[in-house]
């Protein structure tokens, strides 16, 4: 494990983070910056199967997240993969826990990797980033680099599934609270709740909507007494954020990244946490943020006004 006086990681932003949530690998790496944290992108990555790769073959869904781990063990020697998206992770952290367990598949999988010459030892260790934030970095350092403390704002944690399931390498995947130091820590208010693990349907919000939407919705409405969502998994984000209406809410809710609403509370301001690029803020977010919550009119007041 990275050690925190040596915050180098090996950084595997995979396809989501170069595409449709481009503000999540760039609110990331401002972060990181922020924080003291070293990345370099792995050199020549490819994509880690996603989805689709196991329904095709069981030895590409091994060989192509084991390409990437080759590629950081031969590039970037001694630095732990840091993934932020969950199902990059989750890809990653499977080929590396299952060629431990199962010999066979380990060795169909380096003999896979030599039409490329290249060595696949299984030595790296794989890192969500939240992890990296709540334990590597922790919530001291984020209090120490918070400028603009999110006083006020009731955030919601949403991790999703992929980030502790199966492997539940850092929190426990039931009750998780990794992230609630971390928002603590920037001046946030958690909200108390019983969903942040709960399953948003994932890809069948393209592929069968009517057993999706009725999860998204359970999710934001329990979510109703907070300023935002966050989430650390680009598949959640899409869909808490972009079928809302479809779900039946008739007011927006904002669903951040982790890092974004961080970015913001360290001083970053909306642009460069690519704010504009999400689709569902309410416009008296960014107010709430600036501003804190309206303050209590004193009894006399508010009975006048009533």
């Amino acid at each position: 494990m990275t050690t925190a006086t040596d915050l180098k990681y090996a950084y595997y932003p995979g396809c989501s983070l170069t595409g449709t949530a481009m503000e999540y690998d760039v609110s990331t790496r401002l972060v990181l910056e922020r924080l003291g944290a070293r990345v370099a992108e792995i050199p020549g990555w490819t994509c880690c199967g996603a989805s689709a790769a196991p329904a095709v073959s069981a030895l590409l869904a091994m060989a192509l997240p084991a390409r990437n781990l080759a590629l950081a063990e031969r590039d970037l020697p001694g630095c732990d993969v840091l993934a932020p998206c969950s199902a990059c992770y989750l890809n990653l952290l499977a080929a590396r826990r299952e060629a431990r367990r199962d010999h066979k598949l380990y060795a169909r999988v380096q003999d896979a990797l030599t039409a490329e010459h290249l060595p696949w030892e299984n030595g790296v260790e794989v890192r969500h980033l939240l992890d990296v934030l709540a334990n590597d970095i922790g919530p001291g350092r984020i209090a120490g680099a918070t400028e603009r403390p999110l006083a006020g704002l009731v955030l919601a944690p949403y991790y999703g599934c992929q980030t502790l399931r199966p492997y539940a390498a850092f929190d426990d995947p039931e009750h998780p609270v990794s992230m609630d130091a971390v928002l603590r820590a920037a001046g946030a208010e958690v909200l108390a709740w019983d969903k942040g693990a709960r399953c948003c349907g994932a890809s069948l919000s393209t592929t069968c909507r009517e057993a999706a939407l009725p999860r998204i919705a359970e999710i934001l409405r329990a979510a109703a007494g907070a300023d935002a969502v966050v989430t650390v998994c680009p598949m959640c984000q899409m869909n808490l954020e972009a079928f809302q209406r479809q779900a039946g809410l008739t007011a927006p809710v904002a669903v951040l990244y982790l890092p974004q609403i961080l970015g913001l509370a360290m001083g970053l301001d909306a642009g460069q946490v690519r704010l504009g690029k999400n689709l569902a803020v309410p416009p008296g977010f960014l107010a709430r943020l600036r501003h804190g919550p309206p303050a209590p009119q004193p009894a006399t007041q508010a009975a006048e006004a009533g």
